[in-house]
């Protein structure tokens, strides 16, 4: 056993912040994953937060983020369709068989039927 029931450990560096995540032991002998965000604080130091998930509701918290994951993933397609479909020009075609004058008029949106009284 590592430091501290460390059994593994690996981390993510970004651009200002790093990601360590480390599956530790306790005194009992249960697994749980701990994530930790550590971003610098104006060059005097890190900021460090963490998340600890036991081992039984992993499965529970994975769901959790795949759900979240999938969210993104379809709230991202639908602003890049948004922005492409807000870039077209909508073109509208006439045929030049005939002038205007003599095209018919269009159809309404709904159809009345008028029905006269009996008398």
């Amino acid at each position: 056993m590592g430091i501290r029931g460390e059994l593994f450990t690996t981390e993510v560096t970004l651009d200002n912040r790093t990601y360590f995540f480390n599956v530790k032991e306790n005194r009992m002998g249960d697994a749980f994953l701990q994530v930790v965000e550590s971003k610098s604080t104006d060059g005097s130091g890190f900021d460090r937060h963490a998340i600890v998930v036991f081992e039984e509701d992993m499965q529970r918290f994975l769901a959790g983020l795949e759900s979240s994951l999938q969210f993104m993933e379809k709230s991202r397609k639908n602003r890049q369709k948004k922005t492409t479909d807000a870039g077209k020009k909508k073109v509208i075609r006439r045929s030049a068989a005939a002038p205007v004058s003599e095209r018919p008029a269009p159809k309404p949106g709904r159809r009345v039927t008028v029905i006269p009284k009996k008398k």
